[in-house]
């Protein structure tokens, strides 16, 4: 018998437990994962883990997520209706900037969880995580708040390219764009 999404998903999470292929995992509390139902339509994919996700092993469960869950709420979106993950699963020290050998060795799980969740639509949350899924430079400034069709791990599916909810926490106007790409995100996810 064939294994369900939610066993390939578990599978796929005790893998990742085990990795100790780059330095992140010297210092780690937990392994972020990811959470959300293994059929979600909508993928929210970051960066990396920060301080609370560390020490919860949940996705945006510190400032930042509190921002994103009002922005879901905003679109009309529920946050147990999507998937929500990181580039890397382990926090990088001093919430830096993933290096390109940390992505790499995260790249497989990244791949695995895309290909047995095959999202519709996956929303890129900063430049690192839309330049993974697009395989390009990303500039925000000018490309947030855009659709596009992307091809990642196989699947293919919408991308929709927006900003960190941290870089809102810290600055007006990207708090403004923000709150107007998930109000067009909104009304994107109802066609899904």
């Amino acid at each position: 018998m064939p294994a369900s999404k939610e066993e390939k998903l578990r599978w796929l999470e005790a893998e990742a437990e085990d990795c100790k292929l780059c330095r992140l995992n010297e210092g780690r509390g937990n392994v972020v994962f990811g959470v959300g139902p293994a059929n979600a339509k909508i993928m929210l994919l970051a960066e990396a883990p920060g301080r609370m996700e560390d020490k919860t092993g949940v996705p945006f469960a510190g400032a930042a997520g509190k921002f994103l869950n009002k922005l879901l709420l905003e679109a009309g979106l529920k946050r147990e209706e999507t998937y929500i993950t990181n580039v890397v699963m382990s926090r990088p020290p001093n919430n830096r900037k993933p290096l390109p050998d940390e992505i790499g060795f995260c790249r497989p799980f990244l791949k695995g969880k895309i290909s047995i969740i095959k999202p519709e639509l996956v929303v890129s949350l900063g430049a690192t995580a839309s330049e993974e899924l697009l395989g390009r430079r990303v500039v925000l400034g000018s490309e947030h708040g855009t659709l596009q069709d992307c091809e990642y791990a196989g699947v293919k599916f919408k991308l929709f390219v927006s900003y960190h909810p941290a870089a809102a926490l810290y600055g007006g106007q990207t708090r403004l764009k923000l709150q107007e790409d998930f109000k067009k995100l909104g009304k994107l996810a109802e066609k899904i």
